[in-house]
C-alpha cells in the first residue's frame, strides 16, 4: 500500500535526503544549533521535530504557490510562510513545554534563518509539485534530526551519564572511578562527535573530496 502511495523516486527523495546528501554531515548545514541543543537528548529531540514540521509545511506551502510569487519578492514570501511556521511552533513550546523552550532559547526562533529551510525551498520546493517538495521537507528534516539524536545521546550519556533524565551508566562504575567527560557537555565536545559522525558516514558512502 505504502509503495502505491509513495513511488520509487518519491522514496529516492527521502533516501538522498536523510543519507547521501544529508543537511548536516554532507551539506554541512545547522552546524550551529546541531552544537548548541544537543547536551541533551530532549532538547535534540524537540529541535529535530520542530525543524521537520517547519520545513516540511513550508515545502509544502511554497510549492503550493510557487507559479504565483514573483521572482523578484519569492525570498521574502519564502521568509514570510517560514516565520509564520515558527512562530506557531515557538509559542506551541511555550505554551505546552516551557521547560525545553526556555532551554532551546532562541535557536527555535532562529529556524527562520536556518540554510537548511531556506535552502529546500529556493533549490526544490520553487521547481518541484507540492507533494515532492513536503516529502523532500520530511527527509531533510529527519537526516537533520537524526544526527542531532545521535550527537544528544552521546553527549548526555558520556558527560552526564543519563539519558531522558535516566541513569544508563551503571552506579558500580562509579564506585571504582567513573568520572563522566565534562567536555561532552561543552561544544567541543559536540565537535568531536559531530566529525566521527560525518568521518563514519562518508566511510560508509564511499565518498571523496574533490581535489
Amino acid at each position: 500500500m505504502a509503495q502505491a502511495l509513495i513511488s520509487k523516486k518519491d522514496r529516492k527523495i527521502i533516501k538522498e535526503a536523510m543519507w547521501d546528501h544529508n543537511p548536516i554531515t554532507f551539506q554541512v548545514l545547522g552546524i550551529c544549533s546541531s552544537l548548541a541543543v544537543t547536551a541533551q537528548l530532549k532538547t535534540a529531540l524537540v529541535m529535530g521535530v520542530a525543524l521537520t514540521l517547519v520545513t516540511a509545511m513550508s515545502n509544502l506551502v511554497i510549492s503550493c504557490m510557487r507559479n504565483m510569487i514573483p521572482s523578484k519578492i519569492r525570498i521574502i514570501v519564502q521568509l514570510s510562510v517560514v516565520s509564520a511556521l515558527v512562530i506557531l511552533a515557538d509559542q506551541f513550546l511555550k505554551a505546552y513545554m516551557y521547560d525545553v523552550s526556555k532551554q532551546l532559547s532562541v535557536f527555535v526562533g532562529l529556524i527562520i534563518t536556518n540554510c537548511i529551510v531556506m535552502g529546500r525551498l529556493e533549490a526544490f520546493a520553487m521547481a518541484n509539485p507540492p507533494f515532492r517538495s513536503f516529502l523532500d521537507g520530511i527527509g531533510n528534516g529527519l537526516g537533520y534530526s537524526a544526527i542531532l539524536i545521535l550527537v544528544a545521546i552521546g553527549r548526555e550519556s558520556l558527560g552526564s551519564g543519563t539519558l531522558l533524565g535516566f541513569h544508563v551508566v551503571p552506579q558500580f562504575l562509579y564506585d571504582h572511578g567513573y568520572v563522566n567527560c565534562g567536555m561532552m557537555v561543552l561544544a567541543p565536545g559536540a565537535f568531536f562527535l559531530l566529525g566521527i559522525i560525518i568521518w563514519i558516514q562518508r566511510a560508509i558512502s564511499g565518498y571523496a573530496e574533490e581535489s
